[in-house]
C-alpha cells in the first residue's frame, strides 16, 4: 500500500527563510521575534501557540517541529546568550524548561526527551536574538528513519490539537 506523507508547512519556512535571507543585509536576524511578539500580546496566546506563560516567560509549540509535541521556553525579555540573563532569570528559564519537560512527559508518554539551546547563529539558533530551549518529545525509532528515507519529519498531529492537549494537561500555578 503507498502512503503520502505531507508536511506542507516546511516548504513554506524554508521559502520564506530564502527570501527574507536575499532581502536583509548580512549580519542581521533572517526571522521576527515572534517569541517577543507572543510575549508582548498575550491576547493573542492561542494564535501565537502558547500554552502556558509565567510572570517572567513563557511555553509554546514550535510553529516547525521536529517531533510532535516540541516546545520552545523562553523568557519574555530577548537577550541573546544565556549569561546575559540574571542568576534569577535564568532560573526561571529553567524552571519553565522543567515545565516544559512535565508536560511533555505527562502529554505524550515518550520514550525520551531532547533539551537543548542553540547559542548564537554558528550554533543553529534560528532565533539568535532571543535565547530559547527546545523541549522535544522521542520515540524509539523516530530518530533519524524518515530523514534517512524520505529527508522528512513526520508530524502526524496539527499544532492545535498538540496546544489544546498541553493546555488541558497544565497543572495550576
Amino acid at each position: 500500500m503507498n502512503q503520502d506523507l505531507w508536511a506542507p508547512w516546511r516548504m513554506t519556512y524554508l521559502r520564506e527563510l530564502e527570501r527574507r535571507r536575499a532581502e536583509i543585509p548580512d549580519g542581521e536576524p533572517t526571522l521576527a521575534d515572534f517569541i517577543t511578539h507572543a510575549w508582548e500580546n498575550p491576547d493573542l496566546d492561542e494564535e501565537s501557540l502558547v500554552i502556558h506563560r509565567s510572570d517572567q516567560g513563557l511555553l509554546m509549540l514550535n510553529r516547525f517541529p521536529y517531533a510532535n509535541g516540541h516546545l520552545l521556553a523562553a523568557l519574555g525579555v530577548a537577550k541573546p546568550r544565556l549569561l546575559d540573563h540574571t542568576p534569577d532569570e535564568r532560573v526561571a528559564f529553567w524552571g519553565l524548561v522543567d515545565l516544559g519537560v512535565d508536560l511533555v512527559e505527562r502529554v505524550f508518554q515518550p520514550h525520551g526527551v531532547n533539551m537543548g539551546v542553540n547559542q548564537g547563529d554558528a550554533a543553529g539558533a534560528g532565533l539568535p536574538q532571543h535565547l530559547h530551549a527546545h523541549v522535544v518529545p522521542r520515540w524509539s525509532g523516530d530518530v533519524n528513519f524518515m530523514s534517512a528515507v524520505a529527508g522528512v519529519r513526520v508530524v502526524p498531529e496539527s499544532l492545535e490539537s498538540v496546544a489544546d492537549r498541553f493546555r488541558a494537561a497544565k497543572r495550576p500555578t
